[in-house]
């Protein structure tokens, strides 16, 4: 378990129920990812809440499909029913270890508070969050960051 307070503890799953999760938040902020590929993935923002990988505790596991996405990252989905479980970081790096959750897949996402986007410089004209006040990244700003290099 992660050293950082559990402020409470939320369940979720997929949509047939085959794939289900308690998640130990150690925050309530979430944020919006705008890149091409957490969009196709989807089909919207990826609107995700990052776990330490230890919070979160699975029951279904064999309904769970992954595939490295990336040369960094790879994503997991219902095998039955398909719905999107998770996003996780696997480089070797200061971010792997946590699991970035969406949040629509909690059976409760209220009280939630969204603190930032990435990829900024990629979200459709079309796409627009009411509110203020949340850190935005662009693409550069992100590779430097999470040194990403050549990546969506």
């Amino acid at each position: 378990m992660n050293a950082a307070v559990v402020l409470e503890t939320r369940a979720g799953g997929c949509l047939c129920g085959a794939v289900r999760f308690e998640a130990d938040l150690v925050s309530r902020n979430f944020g919006a990812c705008h890149c091409a590929m957490c969009r196709r993935w989807t089909g919207s923002a990826l609107l995700g809440m990052t776990f330490p990988l230890g919070n979160v505790r699975w029951s279904g596991e064999d309904h769970i499909a992954t595939r490295q996405s990336s040369p960094w990252a790879m994503r997991a989905w219902c095998r039955d029913c398909g719905t999107n479980l998770y996003f996780r970081v696997t480089a070797d790096s200061a971010y792997a270890g946590d699991i970035e959750l969406p949040i629509g897949i909690l059976d409760d996402a209220s009280g939630l508070t969204m603190t930032n986007e990435i990829y900024i410089d990629h979200k459709p004209d079309s796409f627009a969050y009411a509110g203020a006040g949340r850190k935005q990244m662009t693409r550069q700003d992100c590779i430097e960051k999470f040194s990403l290099l050549g990546t969506a």
